[in-house]
């Protein structure tokens, strides 16, 4: 087994999209709760899931704070 692959089979995102990752967030927090959290103009103002994944793959901080606030969730699929 290569480093990489060990490294990806202890990653708790592996496989999963990004899209997911937002939609559950959504899902659990909606647009409002997840502005809270995570204070970014993508998620207060006119929010979709469109402008959000746009802006979270040209913002690798952003990114890591929707992949840390999804990995927080009391039933975080995959988890």
């Amino acid at each position: 087994m290569t480093t990489e692959a060990i490294t990806q089979h202890n990653n708790p995102l592996h496989g999963k999209t990004l899209e997911a990752i937002l939609t559950a967030l959504l899902d659990h927090y909606g647009w409002n709760g997840l502005a809270e959290r995570i204070p970014v103009n993508c998620f207060r103002n006119d929010p979709s899931i469109r402008s959000s994944l746009k802006f979270l793959r040209k913002t690798p901080w952003a990114r890591d704070k929707v992949e840390t606030l999804y990995l927080s969730l009391p039933a975080a699929p995959g988890r």
